[in-house]
C-alpha cells in the first residue's frame, strides 16, 4: 500500500478592494513613504469595509477553491481557519464560513498562532488527510488586522493589512504534498507582541475600552531580532533535515512581515531573490494570510513537483517551516 500524503490541489486568495497607501498614512501619523518602505518594504495594504469580517473573505476563498477544483461545498469534510481576528470570540469563524457557503457536511475550528497560523493550521489539516478521516480539507489563513490596530500608533499601523488565502488538501499517492514540518514556540516572547485586553486575563471593561491595551502592541526591535534569527534558522534546519541544498529548493514562501527578515532568510538558505515569493509591498503583513496569498499570486509559476519551503515567525512567539512538493499540474 502506497503512503498517503496531504497535497495542495487548489489555492485561492481574497483581499478587500480598499487600499491604504503610505501617502494616506502620512496624513494620519508622523511618518512618510520613504521611512516605511526602507524599513518594511510596504507601499500599501488592504483594509476591509465596515460591516464585513474575516468570514466574508473566507467565503471568497472557499468558493474560489471549489470553482477551481470543480467540487461543491457539500464535498468538503473540514474547514480549518488560522486567525487571531475571527468574526467572534465564539462561535469559530470556521463554523460561520461553513454556514455561509453551504458546507453542511463539514466541521472545523479556528486555530490561533498569530503570523505562524497558516503553518500550524496546514500541518493540522495534514493529519486528518494522512490518517484517512478526511478526504477534502480546506485550510484558511487570514486576519482582519485593521480591527485591532490603533491608527495613531505609527509603530504598528504602518505594518498590517487585511486579507486571507487558503488551500485544499487531498490525499496523494505520488509522493507529492507535505513532506516535513518543523514547528516551534516560545511563550516568553508574548510580552513583545500581543493584544493585552480582550481575554480572560484582562476582560473588556468600560475602563479599558479605547486604551492601548485594546490594540496590538509590538516592541519592534525585540521582535525583529527574534524573527530574523529564528525564521532563518528554521528554514535552514528543514533544508538540512531533508538533505536539500539551494539548487534543490524551487521556491521560498516566507511570511510577509518585513522585507529585511525575508532577505535574511533567503540569504541563510542560499537562495537568489528570483526564488522568493514577495508581495509585501501590496498587502503589508496580513498575519496568517501572507503565505497562502503568495501561493495564490504565484500559482501560475509553480510547477508540479517543485520543492517549496514555507516559513513564518509570529507573536507568541511561534515560528516554523514546512517542506512540500507542489502537486498542481
Amino acid at each position: 500500500m502506497k503512503k498517503i500524503t496531504a497535497a495542495i490541489t487548489a489555492v485561492h486568495g481574497a483581499v478587500p478592494p480598499k487600499k491604504l497607501t503610505n501617502a494616506d498614512l502620512e496624513k494620519m501619523v508622523d511618518t512618510n513613504d520613504e521611512w516605511i518602505v526602507s524599513r518594511t518594504g510596504i507601499k500599501e495594504r488592504r483594509i476591509i469595509e465596515k460591516g464585513k469580517a474575516l468570514s466574508d473573505l473566507g467565503v471568497e476563498v472557499v468558493e474560489g477553491i471549489c470553482k477551481k477544483r470543480g467540487i461543491s461545498p457539500l464535498d468538503i469534510d473540514m474547514i480549518i481557519v488560522g486567525t487571531i481576528t475571527g468574526d467572534y470570540k465564539f462561535p469559530s469563524t470556521s463554523n460561520v464560513i461553513c454556514d455561509k457557503v453551504g458546507a453542511t457536511n463539514a466541521w472545523g475550528f479556528d486555530l490561533s498562532a498569530a503570523c505562524s497560523g497558516f503553518l500550524y493550521t496546514l500541518t493540522t489539516g495534514q493529519q486528518f488527510i494522512e490518517n484517512g478521516t478526511a478526504k477534502k480539507v480546506i485550510v484558511i489563513g487570514g486576519d482582519i488586522m485593521s480591527s485591532i490596530l490603533d491608527y495613531t500608533d505609527r509603530a504598528t499601523c504602518i505594518i498590517f493589512g487585511d486579507g486571507a488565502g487558503g488551500v485544499l488538501l487531498e490525499p496523494n499517492e505520488e509522493g507529492l504534498g507535505i513532506q516535513d514540518s518543523i514547528l516551534k514556540a516560545d511563550g516568553s516572547g508574548r510580552k513583545f507582541l500581543l493584544q493585552e485586553a480582550g481575554g480572560s486575563l484582562e476582560p473588556i471593561t468600560k475602563e479599558n475600552v479605547g486604551t492601548p491595551a485594546m490594540f496590538v502592541h509590538q516592541e519592534g526591535k525585540s521582535v525583529f531580532k527574534f524573527a530574523v534569527t529564528n525564521m532563518a534558522d528554521v528554514s535552514a534546519e528543514i533544508m538540512e533535515k531533508n538533505n536539500l541544498n539551494a539548487d534543490d529548493v524551487d521556491w521560498l514562501v516566507p511570511h510577509q512581515a518585513n522585507l529585511r527578515i525575508i532577505d535574511a532568510t533567503a540569504r541563510r538558505m542560499g537562495l537568489p531573490k528570483e526564488k522568493v515569493m514577495i508581495n509585501i509591498e501590496k498587502y503589508g503583513n496580513t498575519t496568517s494570510g501572507t503565505i497562502p496569498l503568495c501561493l495564490w499570486e504565484w500559482e501560475e509559476k509553480l510547477k508540479k513537483g517543485d520543492n517549496v519551503v514555507l516559513a513564518a515567525f509570529g507573536g507568541g512567539f511561534t515560528w516554523g517551516a514546512i517542506y512540500l512538493k507542489w502537486a498542481i499540474d
